[in-house]
């Protein structure tokens, strides 16, 4: 019998029955019924429970972002992986789908109608695999006993000046959300730049960005290949490329092999900053699937920075800032509603 219940919805009969051959391909997921646009979807929602949701981001009748609206008012809490064309109204919406309270995305290869959309499938199963176990994940720890003190560090390290030149920020799953309520906490004049890789595909990013700069006191860009790196600018990595800052004190793009399975990297944006700005860095390790993050915290304590993990109680996916946190060099775990303030706090001096 399998576990993972899935409802498929999208306008398309031929991108419907791919997706549900992708899904009952898995083990340990099927498909429990299809649905043909939003409204649709909640119609069956009133009957059927599933585990997961797939949703197209742009359908006729209702949309996307219309149902997940719809969901959220109806207090229906089922995880929903959106699917998402590359297309300019795809990103916008797609990262409103986010804020909105979708699980996480899957870009569709080549379009609304994607035959090959079959390249994604191992991403999508996963996916599908991790929102439902958060999901049924009843026991989640609060912040408790893995809560450090940031005073306590600040006195047993002599070598910490206290004065921050830069700030630098990872996530992976859930990112987009939690990223959204650090930065538009942030003033505008922070004093600081503020370095963020984001893990999203080719694509989203500007996207991403360009809400963030909508939405934010503090001025947000996706980042250029030689941008000059100024304070109060948040440079947000482009997809499929890593970012790093040099001693030039530029930003450089490149698409070298990926770390962890991913470009844009944590890690690589994370060990060239500390190279540059040593013990005046402050690092935060956001919600996040796997490691990416870890290693690059380890360099940025090892040269006398300030690192800070996300709190299990406030992740989507508690695998980056776990990472981070078990390697001992974090100072502080936050929950996410703490992060801006301290982060402010730090660099202020205060």
């Amino acid at each position: 019998m399998k576990d993972i219940k899935v409802l498929v919805v999208d306008d398309s009969a031929l991108m419907r029955k791919i997706i549900s051959d992708m899904v009952n391909s898995s083990e340990d997921m099927e498909v429990l019924d299809i649905a043909r646009n939003g409204q649709d979807m909640l119609n069956k929602l009133s009957k059927l429970k599933p585990d997961v949701i797939t949703l197209d981001v742009e359908m006729p009748v209702m949309d996307g972002i219309t149902a997940l609206r719809e969901m959220k008012k109806n207090k229906l809490n089922i995880p929903v992986i959106m699917l998402s064309s590359v297309s300019q109204s795809g990103t916008a919406l797609t990262m409103e789908c986010l804020e909105a309270g979708a699980f996480d995305f899957i870009p569709k290869p080549s379009g609304s109608i994607s035959l090959d959309i079959n390249k994604v499938k191992d991403e999508l199963l996963l996916k599908v695999k991790t929102a439902s176990e958060k999901s049924n994940y009843k026991n989640q720890m609060k912040a408790t006993s893995n809560t450090i003190s940031f005073e306590k560090n600040i006195n047993t390290r002599s070598n910490l000046s206290g004065k921050i030149e830069a700030v630098v920020i990872g996530a992976s799953t859930g990112g987009p959300k939690a990223l959204y309520s650090v930065i538009t906490a942030l003033p505008e004049k922070l004093g600081v730049p503020v370095f963020i890789v984001q893990h999203m595909p080719v694509g989203f990013t500007k996207a991403f960005a360009e809400r963030l700069n909508l939405n934010s006191p503090i001025k947000v860009v996706e980042a250029s290949e030689g941008d000059l790196v100024e304070k109060d600018t948040v440079y947000i990595a482009p997809g499929g490329f890593h970012m790093e800052v040099h001693n030039d004190k530029k930003i450089h793009l490149n698409t070298e092999p990926t770390i962890w399975g991913v470009r844009p990297a944590v890690d690589k944006l994370f060990i060239s900053a500390s190279k540059v700005y040593s013990s005046h860095l402050l690092s935060v390790v956001l919600t996040g699937m796997g490691k990416d993050g870890a290693q690059g915290t380890v360099e940025i304590k090892r040269n006398g920075g300030i690192t800070i993990a996300e709190d299990k109680s406030t992740c989507t996916i508690y695998g980056m800032p776990k990472a981070a946190y078990e390697t001992g060099m974090v100072d502080m775990v936050l929950p996410l509603d703490n992060v801006a303030g301290q982060i402010i706090k730090i660099v202020s001096g205060k």
